[in-house]
């Protein structure tokens, strides 16, 4: 990873789940900083951009030289730059690069971002967490590894688990419970208190379906369902209409 602040994202990467899988060997990190490609007293690593306006621009040679440096570490990398004009990163394309790419070097950008020319040349994709602004690219990076590592096999206690997160499969997570059975008048559903796994796998589909059908309906649009999953959506959402009408 390229970032100016390279103690910042590695005390966040070596902590949980991320930082056990790195532990086990899942997956290996490093970063490099700008400022050690720097000639000057100051390590100056930006400057005022052409044309006026406010905020400095990351300079060409050290981002530059940073991104060479790792791209000879790792000469299969796929570079990324961290922008919020770039292709806005979902499950999917998380799936996809995990399986699909072994190597990864993110850029995290700082101030009014980077050199347009470093921009053209040097990086291969950009992507974004969404339509908003952050200070820099380190939280964007960090979370782009999060996503990544957990879909990497033995990161997980079960790997199960990262199939049926949110947004596998184009559908949101079922409700998750845990004991006691009963709280505050609050009960586990029965059906996954009776030890009978295909009638829960079926529930669980249907909380999935039902979910996504209330809090996410565009991500149905872009699913073609089977004609089981739309049974069991529609029987979700006739018992919440009944529901809403007691």
């Amino acid at each position: 990873m390229i970032t100016l602040f390279p103690d910042w994202v590695k005390s966040v990467v070596t902590q949980g789940v991320v930082g056990r899988a790195a532990t086990k060997g899942i997956f290996t990190f490093q970063t490099w900083n700008p400022r050690d490609f720097t000639n000057d007293v100051h390590h100056t690593v930006d400057d005022r951009p052409y044309g006026g306006g406010p905020g400095m621009v990351m300079k060409v040679a050290p981002l530059r030289a940073a991104i060479h440096a790792a791209r000879a570490a790792l000469p299969l990398a796929k570079v990324v730059y961290l922008s919020p004009q770039g292709t806005v990163l979902n499950q999917n394309l998380v799936q996809k690069t995990a399986v699909n790419v072994s190597q990864l070097i993110l850029v995290a950008g700082r101030y009014e971002g980077i050199d347009e020319r470093v921009l053209t040349k040097d990086i291969d994709a950009e992507w974004s967490l969404g339509d908003f602004v952050l200070s820099g690219g380190e939280i964007a990076a960090m979370a782009v590894i999060d996503a990544l590592v957990r879909m990497l096999p033995g990161t997980l206690g079960d790997d199960l688990s990262a199939v049926e997160d949110s947004f596998s499969a184009g559908l949101l997570d079922h409700p998750h419970y845990t004991r006691p059975p009963e709280i505050d008048g609050q009960c586990v559903p029965e059906v996954l208190q009776t030890g009978d796994h295909a009638v829960i796998s079926q529930y669980r589909l249907q909380q999935r379906l039902g979910k996504t059908w209330l809090k996410r309906p565009d991500l149905l649009k872009e699913k073609v369902l089977t004609a089981s999953e739309q049974n069991l959506l529609e029987a979700f959402k006739k018992d919440y209409f009944s529901g809403l009408k007691e």
